[in-house]
């Protein structure tokens, strides 16, 4: 049995606080695949409004922009992350992904005896 980590990160930020998890990490990576907040929405079964509210908190949040608007053309536009929104993302998925290897090598021995309990009893 492997653990599923999910884990949200909140801060508090020269008055304003930052709240970051899953949700808006996978809203951020939906924007730079489609190019576009209403279509990343779609993607992830949520309305434009609550994921343009997303968007802005996490904008506000941090230092400088995740995501930024594009200008209009011959398609009208779209949204894309900036190198922040990138990186940040980028370090959201490298924590993640650290924190459930050290997850589940402490979990392991735990684990293991909680699943052969469960085969001897049955």
């Amino acid at each position: 049995m492997k653990p599923d980590i999910h884990f949200h990160i909140r801060a508090a930020t020269q008055g304003a606080g930052l709240a970051i998890g899953p949700g808006k990490v996978a809203l951020l990576e939906a924007i730079a695949e489609s190019g576009s907040i209403s279509a990343a929405a779609r993607k992830l079964g949520m309305s434009y409004r609550r994921a343009w509210i997303l968007v802005d908190e996490t904008n506000r949040c941090l230092v400088e922009p995740a995501v930024h608007a594009i200008a209009g053309g011959k398609r009208g536009g779209g949204t894309a992350l900036t190198a922040t929104g990138i990186e940040f993302v980028r370090r959201y998925r490298a924590l993640e992904r650290r924190t459930g290897r050290e997850v589940a090598a402490q979990l392991a021995p735990m684990l293991r005896s909680v699943a052969a309990q469960k085969r001897t009893s049955t």
